[in-house]
């Protein structure tokens, strides 16, 4: 049984690298189905409400829009779950982690602007088109920043910085 740390820095084989992978990854596929179901019980709740014929054209093109992309990210969620069941006992795990690893980064664009959107459409009935404007604004800055430029940030930053001692 041979291990490898290089580029892990974990004393694991690479099947246990991919069982580990495979772990972390249905853990967070576990938090993107739940916001993912909550957001489309929204959206399908709201065609049954007795505001939503009095939506103007804008308002309702975004609602089915919002509701083709909820479908989608509720697809991408699954995705993972039904390619294992197709690969099981096929010792394709790597290849699946890696795989899984880009769907739900798709998914994770979906989801944003599923979320982004139902903030515009919610402050666009509730408040005004250019408070929507600016809540979407504010959303897709927050997205980009706090899922793309801080973990960026971080991944170029040394495990341990200078000074950093760990105690023992």
């Amino acid at each position: 049984m041979t291990t490898d740390t290089s580029d892990s820095g974990r004393d694991e084989t690479s099947n246990e690298r991919a069982d580990r992978n495979w772990d972390e990854l249905m853990q967070e596929l576990r938090v993107m189905q739940t916001g993912t179901q909550i957001l489309t019980g929204f959206l399908l709740a709201v065609a049954f409400q007795p505001l939503f014929p009095k939506l103007d054209d804008l308002q309702r093109g975004l609602y089915v829009t919002l509701v083709l992309l909820a479908a989608t990210a509720t697809i991408l969620a699954l995705a993972p779950v039904g390619m294992h069941r197709l690969l099981f006992r096929q010792r394709r795990k790597p290849l699946l982690v890696r795989v899984a690893h880009r769907v739900m980064q798709a998914n994770l664009v979906v989801i944003g602007a599923v979320t982004v959107g139902v903030t515009v459409l919610i402050m666009d009935i509730a408040i005004g088109r250019t408070a929507a404007l600016v809540a979407g604004a504010g959303g897709v800055i927050a997205i980009v920043v706090l899922w793309i430029a801080i973990p960026m940030m971080l991944r170029r930053r040394s495990l341990d910085p200078p000074g950093f001692e760990t105690r023992k």
